[in-house]
């Protein structure tokens, strides 16, 4: 079983892609800061996939997305922000995927299937 954690401030969101992950079979966590994100990171070496919002209120997604890059390349990251203007920011060239938030999410699955299975 793979394992996800999914990084965003807001409840309802957290919520349906907990739910929405479990259903295709994936273990998932999640926590609604960027330093809540880090710590999770540091303290689990069996993480497989990081789906991390961009806008946050302690520290925002492009911050987290550097310092996991620090500390391993090895964890596939999936920006996902409502905001398509970050793409052009050089440090979310880091990820491994951007994606714009949507209410249907199959492109969000499809990618975490594409990373998951390389």
């Amino acid at each position: 079983m793979k394992n996800i954690l999914i990084v965003d401030d807001e409840e309802d969101i957290r919520s349906l892609y907990e739910s929405e992950f479990e259903i295709e079979g994936y273990k998932i966590y999640s926590v609604s800061s960027g330093s809540e994100a880090l710590d999770f990171i540091e303290n689990n070496y069996d993480l497989d996939l990081v789906i991390l919002d961009i806008k946050m209120d302690d520290m925002d997604g492009l911050e987290v997305l550097e310092n996991i890059r620090t500390r391993t390349n090895k964890v596939p990251v999936i920006l996902n922000s409502a905001y398509s203007t970050y793409k052009n920011n050089f440090t979310s060239w880091l990820a491994d995927a951007y994606l714009v938030k949507s209410s249907n999410l199959s492109e969000l699955k499809d990618k975490v299937r594409e990373l998951l299975t390389v």
